[in-house]
């Protein structure tokens, strides 16, 4: 039953105690507060660099020519590597543990794709069809470049949503649309959509990477080749990562421990070694919000202490007009239990706040999105209301076990 004479004397002790009051309030609001910020902070960080991964897949393994800064049976080193479509062959061939692959071939830039009165300038890569998962591409419309298209040389294009609001205006479906790629026609397939939204993503075309060296004047070469590796964790995906490396060393005659001659990069260990990394931040965080929320509880306990025995003569008073020891342990509980409620809440609407402001005006590739686990941050609310009426309950129960006539001479 609500006893509004009780709450009333409770809100006339705290109008009393404004100091005590606010030190016992901002002791749990601090607390949440600073566990919020950190919890968000760290998972927006996180979030950032997955999505540095979210674009491509993170078991593949991508290579790219490059040039020897080493002498090797008897060259000079300044050699110019370059991989063609017999070195695509050999690999999906003879090594062991490659899922997906593809190469490819990129023209940057100086590119004109029209179609009728429109017109832009976007990059052209050529690609295998499975260029498309690995580099997790959506289909909103058609298809990817597939298998026919690459062995039938093909005259296919694939449209980013980019590309096709700059040359169908009004609506118009690009499907099945031929579009001048440079001057030779093309025949719209598909619309994608990049997963992470990057412009550099969105302003390119995809093309069957035959059609490409054939009408472009590539002959058999190919700036890169990217392998998926399956499950394989990170030691087995580097030895693929080096078998593939010695493999290539020795078609092309270099030396493989010439890290210049080809570029490698190993998304299944940089991605592990991120992982690892937020493993540790992760730590930090909950070391430092455990360790917050601790002095938090310390700071509620020790005033609710002070509180129990500032009022120790007033419990005297009232065991001696007849009051019960339940309705005096009651009292006290019942103001710490509003105290750090409220202001536990303040510091979550606070925390929350501050996040939501920080999301909508930073926008850094490596911080993104940062959020927090509501239920944790209710959780170390409930926590520290609960520390609070537990720090008071027991001097209370104390202080209303002694008889009157002592509590009375208390000093």
């Amino acid at each position: 039953m609500f006893d509004l004479d009780k709450w009333q004397e409770i809100f006339s002790t705290i109008e009393k105690n404004k100091l005590r009051t606010f030190l016992t309030g901002f002791s749990v609001a601090w607390g949440i507060f600073m566990l919020i910020i950190l919890q968000g902070s760290g998972i927006g960080l996180q979030n950032g660099v997955e999505n540095q991964f979210r674009s491509s897949a993170t078991n593949a393994i991508w290579m790219w020519n490059g040039q020897t800064s080493k002498p090797h049976a008897g060259m000079k080193p300044g050699r110019s590597i370059q991989m063609t479509n017999e070195d695509y062959e050999y690999l999906a061939k003879t090594v062991d543990g490659i899922e997906l692959i593809s190469s490819r071939y990129q023209i940057w830039s100086g590119n004109t794709v029209s179609y009728k009165n429109e017109f832009g300038s976007f990059s052209i890569r050529g690609i295998h069809p499975d260029y498309g998962i690995v580099e997790k591409l959506t289909m909103l419309e058609g298809r990817f470049v597939n298998h026919l298209d690459q062995t039938n040389n093909r005259k296919s294009v694939v449209i980013s949503t980019l590309v096709k609001d700059a040359l169908f205006k009004n609506g118009e479906d690009a499907l099945d649309k031929y579009v001048n790629v440079n001057g030779i026609p093309f025949k719209v397939v598909g619309v994608f959509n990049d997963d992470d939204g990057r412009d550099e993503n969105m302003q390119l075309v995809y093309v069957p990477l035959s059609a490409a060296q054939k009408v472009f004047g590539a002959g058999r070469n190919v700036q890169g080749i990217v392998v998926t590796v399956g499950n394989a964790n990170e030691e087995e995906a580097k030895a693929i990562e080096e078998n593939i490396k010695s493999k290539l060393a020795a078609r092309h005659r270099f030396d493989v421990t010439d890290e210049r001659a080809m570029f490698f990069w190993n998304s299944v260990e940089e991605f592990q070694k991120f992982k690892k990394l937020f493993a540790s931040i992760s730590m930090f965080i909950w070391v430092i919000g455990i360790g917050t929320i601790i002095a938090g509880v310390v700071g509620v306990s020790n005033i609710m202490m002070i509180v129990v025995k500032d009022r120790t003569k007033e419990i005297g008073i009232r065991k001696a007009l007849g009051a019960t020891p339940g309705s005096i342990i009651s009292l006290i509980m019942q103001e710490a239990i509003l105290i750090t409620g409220f202001a536990g809440y303040i510091g979550l609407v606070l925390g929350v706040g501050l996040l939501e402001l920080i999301s909508k005006n930073i926008d850094a590739p490596f911080f993104t999105r940062p959020e927090v686990d509501i239920q944790i941050a209710v959780g170390a609310t409930v926590l520290l209301v609960f520390a609070g009426a537990l720090a008071g309950f027991f001097p209370a129960q104390r202080a209303a076990s002694i008889r009157p006539i002592e509590a009375l001479r208390d000093e």
